[in-house]
């Protein structure tokens, strides 16, 4: 379907479709049960160009291993189904999991959330000292241009940093949930399809497709990301290189008019999730006879069955 085309031109094989509505996101009363935590607070020192760090700022701060625990026994008592918990990096694109791996096996132990990590750069003694702690996913950032990892995400090592993280977290049998940010370098597509093959390459879990957001106050703030046609291209060729793996529209994407056509093109796609939905795109997979089902985490999260874990069934 191109973005001229009405939904009613073309049907869409019957399917299901889940969305989502993550912990850092409220729409209308309703609140996501997943929130984000930064084990470093604010903090980044890898700055990279598209961020310099501004994703973190909502992001609850426990920048000790004690606080981890303490915030996540009370998100827990409030009812969250999991934490997403993410953190700044260091000079190398690091964040230092390794003094958090106790506190998250006693949160594993004591609370029974879901716990996803924004993995960084891994060593595979970190990713299997994770592992052992109960971590059930691992979020990752994958690029496929040199350029792109070594200007944008300023990293050393460029791509070969990516893909030996990659390697760590496939060799500790962790599940793995790879990002790609389209428009990444300066609003190009750049790399994007290299990324999808490297993805396709580790066996992922699930995998997660989001657009550039320019944030105020970066060398990015003023970039156009890329148009629709660019990124229906980019989901149908994930689509066809992971034919069998769920593929999530995540959050971070442009919203309105545009957004409502972006996510028409992705049921189109044969996308599998949808973080944060126009109504138009519930509406418009109902009347295609979709099952379409709602869950309150963030789309890396498959479907789950809630009955006798927090006493809710979702969708609520």
């Amino acid at each position: 379907m191109t973005v001229n085309q009405t939904p009613s031109d073309k049907k869409i094989e019957s399917r299901e479709i889940t969305f989502y509505l993550p912990g850092m996101i409220k729409d209308g009363q309703e609140r996501g049960k997943y929130p984000a935590i930064s084990i470093t607070g604010p903090d980044c020192r890898l700055n990279c160009q598209h961020c310099r760090g501004r994703l973190l700022i909502p992001m609850i701060p426990a920048e000790t291993p004690e606080r981890l625990i303490i915030t996540c026994r009370q998100l827990a008592a409030q009812g969250n189904i999991g934490v997403l918990l993410s953190g700044g990096s260091d000079s190398r694109g690091v964040v230092p999991w390794a003094r958090f791996c106790d506190a998250i096996a006693a949160v594993k132990e004591e609370t029974g959330l879901i716990v996803s990590i924004h993995t960084g750069i891994m060593t595979a003694q970190t990713a299997g000292r994770l592992k052992q702690a109960g971590v059930d996913q691992a979020l990752t950032d994958v690029v496929g241009d040199e350029r792109t990892a070594r200007e944008v995400l300023r990293l050393d090592g460029g791509l070969s940093d990516i893909k030996r993280t990659l390697d760590a977290l496939t060799e500790a049998g962790l599940d793995m949930v790879p990002h790609i940010v389209a428009g990444l370098y300066f609003g190009q597509i750049k790399g994007e399809y290299q990324a999808w093959q490297i993805i396709a390459a580790h066996r992922p879990a699930a995998a997660v497709l989001v657009v550039l957001t320019p944030f105020k106050g970066t060398p990015m703030a003023d970039v156009t990301p890329p148009d629709l046609e660019e990124l229906a291209e980019l989901l149908g060729a994930g689509r066809s290189l992971l034919p069998d793996t769920p593929i999530s529209l995540g959050c971070e994407r442009p919203r309105g008019k545009k957004g409502r056509l972006l996510e028409a093109l992705a049921l189109e796609a044969g996308i599998d999730r949808i973080a944060v939905p126009e109504e138009a795109t519930v509406d418009l997979a109902r009347s295609l006879g979709w099952r379409v089902r709602f869950q309150k985490t963030c789309c890396s999260i498959p479907f789950l069955d809630l009955v006798g874990r927090q006493g809710k069934v979702l969708p609520v």
